[in-house]
């Protein structure tokens, strides 16, 4: 009973605050008085009252003054905002778009804010919505802001988030008054769902033998450029079809093809386990950490040599990479993806839709509890592991995010974030383990 009401009161909580959150905005949008003016408003209409009340003509004055300013700022401020009001401004992010970055180039374009806006005025453009971590569920609130310099129809905006994630917001601009007594609406408010990537890590080079991978051979037909049957040599050929003759003279190693043209290629199979019973902040800090790592070993291979094909694999599906525009494109969903609940995959493990032949690359968090088990279902064949583990008194060298950072960034946290879920580092057991630390910090 007591598990029961506590669940009804999460989910109570989770439906209030998204409902705040949406009144307060709805509030800002209608309401054109700042607190400021506001504040200042009534603190004029109190002043005039008891000036009349006590016969003060100098208090009078005063206040007859100051209503009379925001009278004329009103008005102006109307009647500009009300010719904007089909103006269309719209904000671009840059792509792609990652966390934690410090380049003036990835900032967030602003522009279509060609209107001439009056004395003592200028324009805002504000950028509101909710951060998903790590595609987690729980929302954070986000806001960023800022001013048009006079006379310039676009600008820049540094909208930095402390981890990937999936950004969903609106932006929408604002005429405000130097005094900040004034925010009127004007233009089109534009919205957009951008994937934020993750923080980039680095490493030592990797380095990959092309005969632990898996041959994938592919016939293809010959073309004129290679009626010699012959070109440079590729990690993975075979040493008795190198021309030494030929090599010798250019200087290089050159490897005979047969007349079918047959290109052997390698495939790597990569195994990304985002499995994990719960979401903590800490938890989605594991996870970003290994989808940075993913990210700088596809790309650290693929630059080696571009032959290569990754069959990567995740808890949400798979992917085939084989060039830039492949890799692009599973970058972008990668930062979206999130926690899935832990599922039995020995089975599918020990399965063959593809030849089980050379290494498998896993990359996995503290988090997956059945990772063990899943590592003996690939026996006998070579694993070589990437894990993520959280930080503890042993470890030096380890990634940490702080929770100041979200605020400093314009981020509020979902309190359901915040919860302390610890997570123990386990040993495991892999042909090849590599592990690395991360942690949180206020």
């Amino acid at each position: 009973m007591v598990t029961v009401l506590k669940e009804k009161r999460t989910v109570l909580e989770e439906k209030r605050m998204p409902n705040l959150m949406e009144a307060v905005r709805l509030a800002r949008e209608k309401f054109f008085f700042t607190p400021v003016g506001a504040a200042f408003f009534v603190l004029a209409l109190i002043v005039l009252f008891r000036s009349l009340y006590t016969r003060n003509s100098y208090e009078v004055v005063l206040s007859c003054a100051a209503l009379l300013l925001l009278l004329a700022l009103g008005l102006i401020g109307f009647w500009k905002s009300r010719k904007a009001i089909s103006m269309e401004c719209s904000w671009k992010p840059p792509f792609p778009m990652t966390a934690q970055s410090v380049n003036l180039k990835d900032e967030t374009l602003i522009t279509g804010l060609d209107i001439s806006v009056p004395l003592f005025f200028r324009l805002h453009y504000i950028i509101r919505g909710d951060f998903f971590p790590s595609g987690s569920k729980n929302a954070c609130y986000v806001s960023a802001e800022t001013s048009v310099a006079r006379g310039k129809t676009s600008a820049q905006m540094p909208l930095d988030l402390p981890m990937s994630g999936v950004l969903q917001a609106e932006g929408h601009c604002r005429l405000r008054d130097i005094f900040g007594f004034f925010s009127f609406r004007c233009g089109k408010p534009q919205s957009r769902a951008v994937n934020v990537r993750c923080a980039p890590c680095f490493g030592k080079k990797i380095h990959i033998n092309a005969q632990s991978g898996a041959e994938d051979r592919r016939n293809k037909p010959t073309a004129d450029v290679e009626r010699y049957y012959m070109r440079e040599y590729t990690p993975g050929d075979r040493l008795r079809d190198i021309n030494w003759k030929s090599s010798e003279k250019l200087d290089s190693l050159i490897t005979r093809i047969s007349t079918e043209n047959q290109e052997k290629i390698s495939r790597l199979e990569v195994y990304f386990r985002n499995f994990s019973a719960k979401g903590s902040l800490e938890q989605l800090w594991l996870l970003d950490r290994a989808k940075a790592r993913l990210s700088y070993f596809l790309r650290s291979i693929k630059e080696q040599n571009a032959s290569f094909v990754f069959d990567v694999r995740a808890a949400q599906g798979s992917w085939e990479i084989e060039d830039d525009e492949d890799m692009d494109s599973f970058l972008e969903e990668l930062a979206s993806l999130s926690f899935l609940p832990p599922q039995n995959e020995s089975a599918r493990a020990a399965s063959a839709d593809k030849p089980n032949t050379g290494d498998i690359y896993i990359f996995s968090t503290a988090c997956d509890t059945g990772l063990q088990s899943y590592l003996l279902a690939c026996v006998p064949r070579p694993v070589a592991l990437v894990l993520i583990q959280p930080m503890d008194a042993v470890s030096n060298d380890f990634e940490t995010l702080h929770i100041k950072d979200f605020n400093s960034r314009g981020c509020v946290l979902h309190p359901q974030l915040l919860k302390r879920e610890k997570v123990k580092p386990f040993s495991i057991g892999a042909n090849k383990a590599e592990i690395f630390y991360a942690g949180i910090k206020l």
